[in-house]
């Protein structure tokens, strides 16, 4: 712990500052996704929700349990992503992305297509990303120890911003398949809720996959900045067609995470930027 306190008081004196603004504001961004992401899956806990049922019959807890845990299941995600927003450290974290790795291999496990599994990255790969940022722990006085924006991050920036590219790209890909290739209920209510006809959710999907690549490939900021407004524009098509808003909240994973990746590729071009005056004005 002393080891771990010295490194960060060296880069708290050695980054840049603009690194470390870099570092403060994904670091603010993916604490809330993930905090979001986790209140609204509880929520649906709370008011309890059918479509979960086939989930618990995986692990073989019938009906009548399920109808109960679920309550249960609820308190401890808002409790996690309440302690992610006001307290974090990296033990509500780990515990996101083990529970949010889990949830999404339920999907396939209980016969839905394997895309749904993938499509969901951004509820377990914001709070991975924060878990990187933060180092994991190796004793449980770590895995308790306060984390807060000043604190300088484990990794390099660069690393941080591979997790959310990959994280990025995941979701979009596992969505657009979906669209492309699948064409769950849930994705023909939304266009029929923007008035289109069900064929042009082949058509969104297959843009869905192109953005994926991009992403993949060569990310720029006005592609990622595209990309959050149009995940939370696809996403709010939930509400749209009828869902409960907490289905927008809990996909808050798929927003912050092209959102904190533009905000470490801004800062990056400054970084840059600035590197090469001096060169410029010599």
């Amino acid at each position: 712990m002393t080891g771990m306190a010295v490194r960060s008081s060296e880069l708290l004196t050695t980054q840049a500052p603009s690194r470390l603004d870099a570092a403060a504001r994904a670091w603010w961004v993916l604490r809330l996704g993930a905090a979001l992401c986790y209140i609204g899956h509880g929520a649906f806990g709370f008011i309890t929700k059918a479509a979960w049922l086939p989930y618990f019959a995986v692990v073989g807890i019938p009906e009548s349990w399920a109808w109960r845990i679920m309550p249960w299941v609820g308190a401890v995600d808002v409790m996690a992503g309440m302690a992610v927003l006001f307290a974090p450290t990296r033990l509500p974290l780990l515990y996101m992305v083990g529970w949010a790795m889990w949830t999404a291999l339920l999907r396939p496990l209980a016969g839905e297509s394997a895309f749904e599994a993938v499509e969901r990255a951004g509820n377990y790969g914001v709070p991975l990303a924060l878990l990187v940022a933060a180092g994991f722990p190796r004793t449980w006085r770590q895995a308790l120890a306060p984390l807060d924006a000043t604190t300088p991050f484990a990794c390099s920036p660069r690393l941080l911003a591979i997790v959310l590219r990959v994280t990025t790209s995941m979701l979009l890909l596992g969505h657009g398949a979906l669209g492309a290739f699948v064409g769950p209920a849930s994705l023909q209510r939304h266009t029929a809720a923007m008035g289109l006809p069900t064929d042009a959710m082949v058509w969104l999907g297959y843009v869905e996959i192109g953005l994926a690549l991009l992403v993949a490939l060569r990310p720029w900021i006005g592609l990622l900045l595209f990309v959050a407004v149009w995940k939370l524009a696809t996403e709010s098509l939930f509400y749209v067609s009828g869902s409960p808003i907490w289905e927008v909240i809990e996909r808050a994973g798929s927003y912050a995470a092209p959102l904190a990746l533009t905000l470490l590729l801004w800062r990056e071009r400054q970084q840059q930027g600035s590197a090469a005056a001096p060169t410029t004005a010599r």
